[in-house]
Order: structure tokens, then sequence, then C-alpha cells
């Protein structure tokens, strides 16, 4: 049965100020090339047999440290990418508000029936990110593999893997640190989350 090692990949410079990064290309911080070659020291004692990361540079550098350290070639997908936050882009939820504050309200009462405005619906953007899921499951039974994405989409996908309604996804999941371990073990459509946003320092 496939083990998959959700990651958020590391820092990034819009991370300081909380800014919204979706589909821009964000560059990791110092920090950030930090928290990726810890999350490489795991990997290279974790028995990984792939490591998938989003077409997104943060994520493709953070993935590119711990393929090394597997040994393992690096493989991407756009279908892991982040959601796209539209007109959110780079705005932090304070100038959210003062730019269009109806949407904004509209957004944090539910995410997922209201995205930003110019946004991607989140519904598609889970079905996107489980389908890509399965097809890394489908291709690596039984063994474990890491999959470097973004925060919001991974929430999001866990929502859906769990069933429960993917506006619940703030609530549910408040937080997703960087290079932190989220494992799950999906099958039949559902999931076993075996550890959620577990620092890198904990992992054995």
């Amino acid at each position: 049965m496939t083990h998959i090692a959700l990651v958020r990949h590391g820092e990034s410079v819009w991370h300081a100020e909380n800014r919204y990064a979706g589909l821009s290309d964000i560059e990791l911080t110092p920090r950030g090339h930090d928290q990726a070659g810890q999350l490489a020291s795991w990997a290279a004692r974790a028995g990984l047999s792939a490591v998938w990361a989003s077409t997104l540079s943060r994520a493709r550098l953070t993935a590119a440290a711990s393929a090394e350290a597997a040994g393992v070639e690096p493989r991407v997908d756009g279908r892991l990418r982040e959601l796209d936050f539209g007109q959110g882009e780079g705005l932090t939820a304070t100038e959210m508000r003062e730019r269009f504050p109806e949407a904004r309200a509209a957004f944090e009462a539910d995410p997922a029936v209201n995205p930003l405005p110019g946004g991607e619906d989140p519904k598609l953007a889970a079905d996107r990110f489980t389908e890509c899921l399965r097809d890394i499951a489908a291709a690596h039974p039984d063994d474990r593999v890491m999959v470097v994405a973004h925060t919001t989409i991974i929430r999001i996908a866990l929502c859906r893997l769990m069933g429960v309604p993917l506006g619940e996804y703030r609530r549910l999941f408040p937080r997703l640190d960087n290079c932190a371990i989220t494992e799950i073990r999906p099958r039949d459509g559902q999931v076993a989350i075996l550890r959620y946003n577990s620092p890198i320092g904990a992992l054995r």
C-alpha cells in the first residue's frame, strides 16, 4: 500500500508578510533553502522510491534536494500546483479587505463556494490534485513517495479525501508549516492520515 508524504515547500519571500502566493512563481528565502536541506536529511533515510513536485520553482527546488538525497530523479506535475488566488495574488488578507471587502468576507465565510475574485474554483483544484495523487499511488504501489506542493491545495485535497466539505479546510487544518510532513495512505478514494504537519526534527 502506497504511503505519500505531502510536504509544503520551504519558506518563500512572501512568507514573512503572509502574502498569498498561488501561481506566482516566488523564490525561496535563505531559510527556505535551509529547510529544504533539513528535509533532504530526512529523505535520505526515509526509504523513498520517488519524489514528485509542483511545477512552481519553490516546490521544485525544495524537492530537488530530497530527490538527490534519496537517489531518485525528481518528477514534476502541473496538477500539484497551488490554488490560483486571482486578484488576491500577492496581497495580504488586510489588503484584500481594503480592496474588495465583500468578496473577502464571503471567502472567509466559505472559501469553497466563494473563491477570491478571478480565482480558481477549489472544487476543480481538489479534482486535479487528488487525481494526481491517485496516479502517483498507482505508479508506486506499496512504496513511500514524497510529494512537494503547497499549503492551500494540500489542505483542500485532504478535505476531499476525508469526505468533508472543502470549505472546512481553514478550520480543520488551520496551518501547514514549511517543509513539515503530512503522511497519508490513500485507498479506494479515501485516506488514512498517519501524521499531520509533523516538524522535520521530530521525524525518524
